[in-house]
């Protein structure tokens, strides 16, 4: 299944910065919009999967996964 983020993007001087506004801690910065999307995209699958590992570490043995909707 596919999500949809939502990317903040703002252009200060010559920088494109953008943020993903559902998970703190994903930002970045690049030199083009077109670059900063690309980047956004890469580090938002970085940190879910991250955040996947570390979830399923401290759940340890037994546990159980539950899709949860918003």
């Amino acid at each position: 299944m596919k999500q949809t983020y939502t990317a903040v993007l703002k252009q200060s001087g010559p920088w494109w910065i953008g943020w993903i506004e559902e998970i703190p801690g994903v930002n970045c910065q690049e030199r083009t919009k077109e670059d900063l999307m690309e980047t956004l995209r890469l580090t938002l699958e970085e940190a879910l999967e991250f955040n996947r590992r570390e979830a399923l570490e401290a759940a340890g043995e037994g546990f159980e996964e539950m899709p949860i909707a918003v």
